[in-house]
């Protein structure tokens, strides 16, 4: 089962090898300030001990794909959906011209692996020091170490335990290792910790509110559509980059119609790109679903990109004007736009 790990007991924590991320490296004394001139967050002043979101996007300003961005010895690394990867390095390519670059295809000598609960006095015998604030990041020669965004508290309950501090419930790592390191380790989280399905985690991030381009998305949303500046993954005072102008234009005139929304269904194979209606306006679609998950409860949670006039009254049905009712549900952060209270 799925959702196997949320089962209470006491191992209150959970892992899962993460196969549908890519790490691309980029290599070289310019490696900073190319990114920093393609991306669409400041790459140049970001440190060592940090991470942050960054998109890539067409002149058009429509998000081609998304990263999570950290530095680590001389490169500079990228976490992108694997089925963008061969996509975004032959994007970036085309711009390095004499850029003292190089890009390297590290998914196979780098693992992705997502930790959620109580998870700190496992990996402490892997990382003396763990990262203590969000978008926090360690690095040792087992790999980088980042805490991203803590689940909200409607997740906490499923990793409640005796001997797990209330804040621990909340937590989740990443885990970037090489894969001779991960081998070494895994009988000792295998031991210690749930391992988890990996739509399980899908099913995590998609509560904390943070999108994630893949191939059915990529290029259909501006930054702010799908709530991207919202979680730090723009930088509106940084220097040009592709899309710049339109995303700008965007923020500053105020011209925003559309967002994103966390939504549950009945319908429990909603995938990514399926078209959302309104029944006020059948004729044509009024949104788009960024990223959806199984639900432990049965169907689908789903974040789901909607024009704004969706929300006032009626109701949202995904695939066709009669398909499977969405119903909003809260986010984790505030949307300036959204003025309704939901559950």
């Amino acid at each position: 089962m799925s959702f196997d790990f949320l089962k209470t007991g006491a191992l209150s924590g959970a892992f899962t090898v993460l196969d549908t991320c890519s790490i691309i490296e980029v290599n070289g004394t310019d490696a900073a300030g190319f990114l920093h001139n393609q991306l669409s967050n400041d790459i140049q002043h970001l440190d060592d001990a940090h991470v942050r979101r960054a998109g890539l996007c067409s002149p058009k300003g429509r998000l081609l794909a998304s990263f999570l961005v950290w530095k680590s010895a001389e490169a500079v690394q990228l976490m992108v959906s694997a089925d963008l990867r061969a996509l975004v390095q032959q994007r970036l390519a085309m711009f390095i011209l004499r850029s003292k670059v190089k890009l390297i295809d590290a998914h196979v000598r780098l693992i992705c692996v997502g930790l959620a609960g109580d998870i700190g006095r496992c990996l402490k015998r892997i990382f003396p020091i763990l990262p203590d604030e969000v978008n926090g990041k360690a690095e040792n020669e087992a790999g980088v170490l980042i805490r991203l965004t803590d689940s909200p508290e409607s997740v906490a309950p499923y990793f409640s335990s005796a001997s797990a501090p209330h804040r621990a419930a909340h937590a989740r790592i990443l885990w970037v290792a090489p894969r001779s390191v991960l081998d070494v380790h895994l009988h000792m989280l295998d031991a210690e910790l749930r391992r988890m399905d990996p739509i399980a985690w899908d099913w995590l991030t998609l509560q904390t509110g943070e999108p994630w381009i893949t191939a059915a998305t990529q290029a259909q949303f501006v930054p702010q559509m799908i709530n991207f500046e919202l979680i730090g993954g723009v930088d509106f005072h940084k220097g040009c980059y592709p899309g710049q102008e339109v995303i700008a234009r965007m923020h500053y005139r105020g011209a925003l119609k559309r967002r994103m929304m966390l939504a549950h269904t009945a319908d429990a194979q909603t995938q990514a790109g399926a078209f959302v209606f309104h029944s006020l306006d059948p004729g044509q679609p009024c949104g788009t679903v960024v990223n959806a998950a199984p639900a432990p409860e049965g169907g689908s949670d789903c974040l789901v990109e909607l024009k704004l006039a969706a929300l006032d009254c009626g109701v949202i049905h995904l695939h066709a004007p009669d398909g499977p009712t969405l119903l909003l549900r809260a986010l984790p952060y505030a949307v300036p736009e959204v003025k309704q209270t939901l559950a």
